[in-house]
C-alpha cells in the first residue's frame, strides 16, 4: 500500500493522520502514524493542524482525542531523546 506511485509517503502519512483522528477509536494506531509522520518529515505544527482539520468534520471530542495522542507521542519521543543525550 505504502510503495504504490501516486503519493509519497508523507502525503500517505497525512491522510493516514486525519482518518485515524476522525475515527476517533484508533488511538494506539493513531499514535504509530503520528510518529511516522514525524520520521517522514512532518512537523509538530502540521500534525496539529491535520487534527484541528478534523475537529470540522469528525467532531471536537475526536479532535480532542487526535491531540492527546499527539502530546503522548511528542512526550515519548523528547524522553527517548533525552535518554539518548544522557552520558554513560
Amino acid at each position: 500500500m505504502y510503495a504504490r506511485p501516486g503519493l509519497g509517503l508523507r502525503e500517505r502519512e497525512i491522510a493516514t493522520i486525519a482518518a485515524l483522528t476522525a475515527m476517533g477509536t484508533a488511538q494506539p494506531q493513531l499514535k504509530v502514524h503520528i510518529q511516522a509522520g514525524l520520521n517522514v518529515g512532518l512537523t509538530k505544527s502540521e500534525i496539529e493542524e491535520i487534527i484541528i482539520q478534523m475537529s470540522v468534520y469528525a467532531g471536537f471530542p475526536a479532535a480532542l482525542n487526535g491531540m492527546q495522542a499527539a502530546k503522548e507521542v511528542y512526550s515519548s519521543s523528547d524522553a527517548s531523546e533525552f535518554d539518548q543525550d544522557e552520558p554513560n
